[in-house]
């Protein structure tokens, strides 16, 4: 009992910190309704506008471009910036997003090209909200908790994905779509009083840098410096563009593969999601995150993804994709702990808004690849590739690694002669 009682306190012990309990309250029911706006709009494009895999995954692309975009810039906006008072007026931004989806879809079958529009104004709240938000969680809590911190909110996002779809699922089965879109547009309200309440002082925040040229290629070359940064977003890069495209492929691999229905994508995503909250919240109780975990992880997460695509049947696919929600999440919170962690802080901002980039931008890229593989070769065949990049970026982590390692003993070994 006791041991269990550390590894509680141990897990959640950002908790103790009023201004980050403030925090994940209201972000966990703001990314429940995320989650809402996020399935119903895919579902909505599949099974009522009844388009293609490539059309999927042009609306995946639609919401993610401007973090391609922009993102660069964004992480420059964030480090700038009082981040708190940032992220209140990007919460009124995508509420306003939110709520023009719910009266567009209220009035009926709108033109497709309008809800790209629509969900191209969501990225760019995205692109915005992404780096501040997460260079902000560091700001709250002691520099012990930082890794706890990022883990725990890595495991609020999951958390919500266990939620979410499940709740969309059963929105949309029995008052439709459109109240998907507008208990999301009311749930940023949470996170605005949550961020409203906190106690300012008892924030860290990095000092804002000055207004001055030159500072988005000031933090790439910075992460050139710095091996672990450029390695680990590397890595990212290959898998954020061809393995995260859940939203393209579960939805197409449920309907056409399996032959099930859209509740059952929903159940199958809380499934999966469930898994990744549990891959989170294993990773939080590490105080320390080094480059050889992300490795680990992006290896399983291949492994994963191939079994996923080799599922016979729904019975089958259920633990499947449980496996897959860990070993994915194990990755990307491995990851952003890495690079919150190495990160300078005056930074911090801009190396987190070049993993958004590698991540969530290369989307607009992938997930229109990932689309026409899925109606060329079929659903199964969008896990392949997934799994496929997950072990070279594996694999190239892996080799990297070896060869500083051996070149740095081969230094030592000079220098003792």
């Amino acid at each position: 009992m006791t041991r269990l009682k550390g590894a509680t306190r141990d897990t959640f012990a950002s908790f103790r910190t009023r201004n980050f309990r403030l925090f994940f309250g209201g972000q966990f029911i703001s990314q429940v309704g995320n989650w809402l706006t996020m399935i119903a709009l895919v579902l909505y494009v599949v099974n009522v506008l009844n388009v293609s895999g490539v059309a999927v995954g042009a609306m995946t692309a639609a919401q993610f471009t401007p973090i391609l975009l922009l993102g660069a810039w964004t992480g420059v906006v964030a480090d700038r910036s009082d981040k708190r008072r940032l992220l209140i007026v990007v919460q009124f931004f995508a509420m306003a997003q939110s709520f023009l989806l719910a009266v567009l879809v209220g009035l009926g079958h709108p033109p497709l090209l309008l809800l790209y529009g629509v969900a191209f104004a969501g990225g760019i709240a995205t692109s915005f909200d992404n780096p501040t938000r997460r260079s902000f969680v560091v700001e709250m809590v002691p520099e012990e908790q930082v890794t706890n911190a990022v883990s725990l909110n890595t495991a609020l996002m999951t958390g919500a994905r266990v939620i979410g779809p499940a709740f969309a699922g059963l929105l949309i089965v029995t008052v439709g779509y459109t109240w998907c879109f507008a208990l999301d547009g009311l749930s940023y309200l949470a996170v605005i009083w949550g961020l409203w309440q906190m106690n300012a002082k008892e924030l860290r925040p990095a000092p804002p840098i000055a207004r001055r040229k030159g500072q988005v290629r000031a933090g790439f070359a910075y992460v050139r410096t710095v091996p672990e940064l450029w390695i680990s977003l590397l890595m990212m890069t290959l898998v954020g563009t061809l393995a995260f495209n859940f939203q393209v492929v579960m939805p197409l691999f449920v309907r056409r593969s399996l032959g099930a229905s859209a509740s059952t994508f929903t159940l199958l995503f809380a499934v999966l999601s469930v898994g990744s909250l549990l891959g989170a919240l294993a990773v939080a109780r590490r105080k320390e995150i080094e480059l050889t975990h992300v490795t680990v992880a992006t290896g399983a997460f291949g492994v994963a993804m191939f079994g996923l695509s080799a599922a016979p049947n729904l019975g089958a696919a259920f633990p499947l994709a449980f496996i897959m929600g860990i070993t994915s999440v194990m990755f990307m919170t491995a990851s952003s702990a890495l690079v919150n962690m190495r990160a300078a802080p005056e930074m911090r901002g801009r190396v987190l808004a070049l993993q958004g980039i590698v991540f969530l931008g290369s989307t607009p890229i992938g997930g229109p690849i990932v689309g026409y593989v899925c109606d060329v070769f079929g659903p199964r065949a969008g896990f392949v590739v997934g799994g496929a990049a997950c072990l070279v970026a594996c694999a190239l982590g892996v080799t990297i690694t070896r060869r500083r390692a051996a070149a740095a003993e081969r230094g030592a070994v000079t220098l003792a002669a």
